[in-house]
């Protein structure tokens, strides 16, 4: 899938699951449920064992959008494009790690958090901004950001859980990243995957909602 691709995905789907665990089978297994529960856009972070591993296991069920997070350097961005991810999230505003997705073919969605991180994030050619963190106030935030700037492609996900998803979208986020409100860590430590799975649901709908 290209960028463009990518794109038009993104804003239709408009959820994506993101996902930091402290052990490979357990995110294995928490990322199934949310699959599950609907998500078809999915984050593994790279600080996460076993990353590499989980984003080549995914990619190739070929149903899913599979991106690599907290991306911060360029050898981490090529090992996770090699192993299939089609798009890469940093914390940070990094030049090189964007320059290093448009070379390769695949999305990039810096963290940014002022308007002119995100400004800075565009003219280098990011496909998205990543909303982080986010501040208390963050649809008026984002609603701000966008009157100036409407042509960002805006995605929190800090904040962001299935309560407050459709003020976010209303307020002209481009896209939501759910974190902990889909894996709680009481999930996770108690392998509760029909509960992930259920909360995927609740945060897919929500998403769906506007």
């Amino acid at each position: 899938m290209d960028v463009a691709s990518l794109t038009r995905h993104f804003e239709t789907e408009k959820a994506s699951a993101i996902l930091r665990a402290d052990h490979q089978n357990t995110a294995a297994r928490a990322m199934d449920a949310a699959v599950r529960g609907g998500f078809r856009i999915i984050e593994f972070t790279l600080s996460t064992p076993g990353a590499f591993e989980l984003i080549e296991e995914f990619s190739n069920r070929g149903n899913l959008v599979v991106g690599a997070g907290t991306v911060l350097d360029t050898e981490q961005a090529r090992r996770a494009v090699d192993a299939g991810a089609q798009y890469l999230v940093s914390p940070v505003l990094d030049l090189e790690v964007i320059s290093a997705a448009r070379d390769m073919g695949v999305a990039s969605m810096p963290g940014t958090h002022t308007a002119t991180e995100m400004y800075q994030a565009h003219q280098a050619g990011a496909t998205f901004c990543k909303l982080f963190p986010a501040p208390a106030n963050g649809p008026a935030y984002v609603k701000s950001m966008l009157a100036p700037l409407p042509f960002l492609k805006i995605i929190p996900t800090n904040g962001v859980d299935h309560h407050n998803a459709g003020a976010w979208l209303d307020a002209g986020a481009f896209g939501l990243g759910f974190v902990a409100t889909l894996f709680e860590p009481t999930f996770l430590s108690e392998s509760r995957w029909d509960d992930i799975e259920q909360r995927a649901r609740e945060c897919v709908a929500a998403s769906q909602s506007t």
